[in-house]
């Protein structure tokens, strides 16, 4: 027996319909000429909350018993899932209490809170607020929202894979993010028993494979460690009604690495304009990366949610900026006497060079003590820009070296 079918999937369509938005499928020409591929991407970074967590939590909801709905749920999450099931909750009347750990950004305590939600913080790790989160359920009989192991949150995330295969009945590829492996599990559902000979692709961050682990030993891995910026997606052991899907019906499972993940965050940033976290631009870094031989193909991928901290943004943009050559940190020294400094600034401006910062420092104990060691923070075209400054303070005698 399957664990969901195409009509669980179709009667999950239903049962959201008005609670989740029908997200744009859109085309992307920059994409597509990088990859050589028809590039479709799935906006699911703007449904509501921010995430697909919405459907499938949802979905699980609305199917309770009137019994269960009386006495509440209860999920433990640090991120989209509890939103997901806060909104879901608030949507139907029903009470929910999300346990999260105490380290949560207060950005994610504040926007479940804003949803409806009774927010716990205990343990300081994602197991430790599950351990809560069971405790809390056996005493006041609450039903746990799972975040991915459940058939009605799997047919819920396959709402996805119906809308895909409605506005692109020819697509040749989709391609989803793992984490737990809920959403590859439903989408793929959906798409192969629409059309089996479309190719469904799951792609996990390289530091968190564990359906890649679990699909080379034929059971369940559990992994020692999962260090992602993809925090989405870091999830130590898929579950068992997951890998049985994903082993029937997906095609290939990839991975890509953290700097392909952040640069794939910078791409979409600049070029798309589009704010999406890593766990949900793992599928464009994948395309990019060339993880997946294809070529001249129509492919959809999935942006699975938006909800980047702005710290994590900050330093992918700034580092995104570095990689191409646009922002460049030198160090070098001068005379500390008057107008040195001036004089070094003129001859940096001569290059069209924007000075973002200076540090002068005279303390430096590895220049003689009638210098001062200066650090600038240049803004600058790309990589040739940069050599022609280094070229020109090197011919104004500015001993310069590049320490980023």
């Amino acid at each position: 027996m399957p664990v969901v079918t195409l009509e669980d999937i179709k009667s999950a369509k239903k049962t959201l319909d008005g609670v989740a938005k029908k997200t744009e499928l859109d085309c992307s020409r920059t994409f597509s000429t990088m990859s050589g591929n028809q590039i479709y991407m799935k906006l699911e970074n703007l449904q509501r909350t921010g995430s697909f967590k919405i459907r499938g939590a949802y979905n699980k909801i609305a199917n309770l018993s009137d019994e269960q709905k009386e006495k509440g749920v209860v999920a433990a999450s640090a991120g989209n899932h509890a939103q997901g099931v806060a909104l879901g909750a608030t949507k139907l009347g029903i009470d929910s209490t999300i346990v999260m750990p105490k380290g949560a950004p207060i950005s994610k305590i504040n926007a479940t809170r804003s949803y409806g939600a009774e927010v716990i913080l205990s343990g300081d790790t994602y197991d430790e607020a599950h351990e809560e989160e069971e405790r809390y359920a056996e005493e006041t009989g609450a039903t746990i929202i799972p975040a991915f192991n459940d058939t009605d949150v799997i047919a819920g995330q396959g709402t996805i894979g119906l809308e895909i295969m409605e506005d692109l009945p020819d697509v040749d590829v989709v391609i989803t993010p793992i984490g737990g492996g809920g959403l590859l599990s439903g989408v793929a559902t959906a798409v192969k028993e629409i059309n089996p000979e479309v190719e469904v692709i799951g792609v996990e961050a390289a530091n968190a494979a564990s359906m890649t682990a679990s699909l080379k030993q034929g059971s369940l891995a559990t992994l020692d460690n999962v260090d992602t910026i993809a925090d989405g997606i870091a999830v130590k052991k898929v579950g068992d009604l997951t890998h049985k899907v994903v082993s029937n019906y997906v095609d290939h499972v990839v991975t890509v690495e953290e700097e392909e993940i952040a640069h794939a965050i910078s791409l979409l940033m600049e070029r798309a304009k589009l704010i999406v976290e890593g766990a949900g631009a793992t599928t464009l870094a994948a395309v990019l990366n060339n993880k997946i031989n294809m070529q001249g193909k129509k492919v959809a991928i999935v942006l699975s949610g938006g909800n980047i901290d702005l710290d994590m943004a900050s330093t992918i943009i700034d580092r995104g900026m570095v990689k191409a050559g646009r922002r460049v940190t030198l160090l070098t020294s001068l005379q500390d006497v008057p107008g040195a400094l001036s004089e070094l600034l003129g001859v940096i401006s001569q290059t069209g060079a924007n000075v973002i910062s200076v540090s002068h420092d005279r303390l430096c104990p590895e220049i003689s003590l009638k210098q001062a060691q200066v650090q600038l923070t240049l803004e600058t075209k790309d990589e040739e820009h940069i050599n022609k400054i280094m070229t020109k303070l090197n011919d104004n005698n500015y001993k310069s070296k590049r320490i980023r």
